[in-house]
């Protein structure tokens, strides 16, 4: 009886921004966590790099320790917040190795290591949880695991990162250019002080792997992910898409075709009317497709110290009970082996943005490089740039942007870099897909 009534102990790997608040969350609402689980919930240690820079109310300081591996062997749950590949990697198989099951918000862990680490776990008689890990405080992995088990998940697109989601918006709503759209965002603490994760799609992308992996049960890596960001996204692309009422929204995109599954990462245009065009600043959005439930979107805070440890909280207490039911949650388990999808077997309509020179039979030629490799043309935009200029010419320089109709990625960029060849265009083209 003693046992049953023994508080169930939780180490936390990590006291940052989502570590600390998760504490705060288990201490003050110790009392109707505990009730919710049917035995009490006691921090047993939390682990960080400096004991002595961490200093919230709520924490008691006799918990902290740089003894990483003390706090692991020592709790019931471990609950790893200290990102990366390497040394997560090591502690959470530790944890589960002994038995403790894991609740982690690491994307990059598992879409790197994920099937090693869910076969650790069953093998084990443990679990693992991650419900922070893709879309923040949204609850997106519980219902692939769970709720959707007696579904055909089709396909899923979302906004998964905040930072680039309200670097674009702030394009489209204020007019400005990317780098000052940036500045904006790391001075309100949107984004960090080195952004390559978030602008060039690495952060959307370890997400697209998770997704991928639970919602068709196959093995999709970190590897498999094709990744296109937002730093070559201009004030032009911005102000096109709006004259045709459309937004420019950074996705992962993953689906199951009869070509194998594909996972990717990239800017789009959005029409208006379609749910992912209103989700606006740093919230996020995940849109998935079943083949008998048909549309459902998941709509959230996808990021900050709070509203992702209200989702870490929510695995806690969910393996709390598992614990205290002597039982596990169900294994994630890959039962299927499907290809990676090829690039050239996704096809879509593309927005393409030239710079030419202002001069008779520079549409033609353009339009014969497409033409040449099957590519058709949907619809033609030319005006006047009369800030760019080229060395050498001293004529207008024009923005030639078309819209073709659907096509592969592959034959659209051969046409592109054909096209770029042409004396009559200067600069870098832009390419944006269409979303359908």
């Amino acid at each position: 009886m003693a046992e049953q009534n023994a508080p169930i102990r939780v180490g936390l790997l990590g006291a940052g921004t989502v570590g600390s608040q998760t504490a705060r969350i288990l201490v003050e609402q110790k009392d109707e966590l505990g009730q919710r689980i049917g035995r009490p919930l006691e921090i047993s240690g939390i682990a960080c790099l400096d004991p002595n820079e961490v200093d919230f109310p709520w924490i008691d300081k006799s918990l902290l320790t740089s003894d990483t591996m003390s706090v692991v062997k020592n709790a019931d749950i471990v609950v790893e917040l200290i990102g990366g590949t390497g040394v997560a990697r090591t502690f959470v198989l530790e944890a589960l190795n002994n038995g403790a099951s894991v609740v982690t918000a690491n994307k990059a862990l598992l879409a790197k290591y994920g099937p090693e680490l869910y076969k650790a776990a069953e093998d084990n008689h443990a679990d693992i949880y991650f419900e922070a890990a893709v879309g923040g405080a949204i609850p997106i992995v519980r219902p692939l695991r769970e709720s959707l088990v007696g579904d055909q998940v089709k396909s899923m697109l979302g906004i998964v990162n905040g930072t680039t989601n309200y670097i674009l918006d702030e394009m489209t709503t204020k007019g400005l250019d990317f780098d000052v759209a940036l500045k904006e965002a790391q001075e309100k603490g949107y984004a960090e002080a080195d952004p390559t994760g978030d602008i060039e799609g690495y952060d959307a992308a370890n997400k697209a792997a998770i997704m991928a992996t639970l919602g068709f049960h196959t093995n999709v890596g970190i590897d498999d992910v094709t990744v296109e960001g937002i730093t070559h996204i201009t004030a032009d692309d911005i102000a096109a898409a709006t004259a045709e009422d459309k937004v420019v929204k950074l996705l992962a995109v993953v689906d199951h075709t009869e070509d194998g599954v594909s996972a990717r990462v990239y800017p789009a245009l959005i029409r208006n009317e379609h749910p992912l065009a209103s989700v606006h600043g740093s919230f996020n959005a995940v849109f998935l497709r079943a083949e008998y439930a048909d549309d459902l979107m998941f709509y959230g805070r996808g990021a900050g110290g709070a509203p992702t440890a209200s989702a870490v909280v929510g695995d806690i207490v969910t393996v709390a009970r598992h614990i205290a039911s002597g039982c596990t949650g169900p294994a994630i388990r890959m039962y299927n082996d499907y290809p990676i999808a090829p690039l050239s077997s996704a096809k879509a309509s593309f927005a393409v943005r030239f710079l030419i020179h202002d001069k008779p039979g520079v549409l033609l030629q353009v339009a014969k490089e497409f033409a040449d490799r099957g590519i058709s043309i949907n619809g033609v935009n030319q005006d006047l740039k009369p800030t760019a200029t080229e060395p050498g010419y001293d004529g207008e320089i024009q923005q030639l942007r078309l819209v073709t109709h659907m096509t592969d990625e592959t034959t659209l960029r051969e046409a592109v870099d054909a096209v770029c060849q042409l004396d009559s265009v200067t600069g870098d083209p832009s390419i944006i897909r269409v979303l359908d």
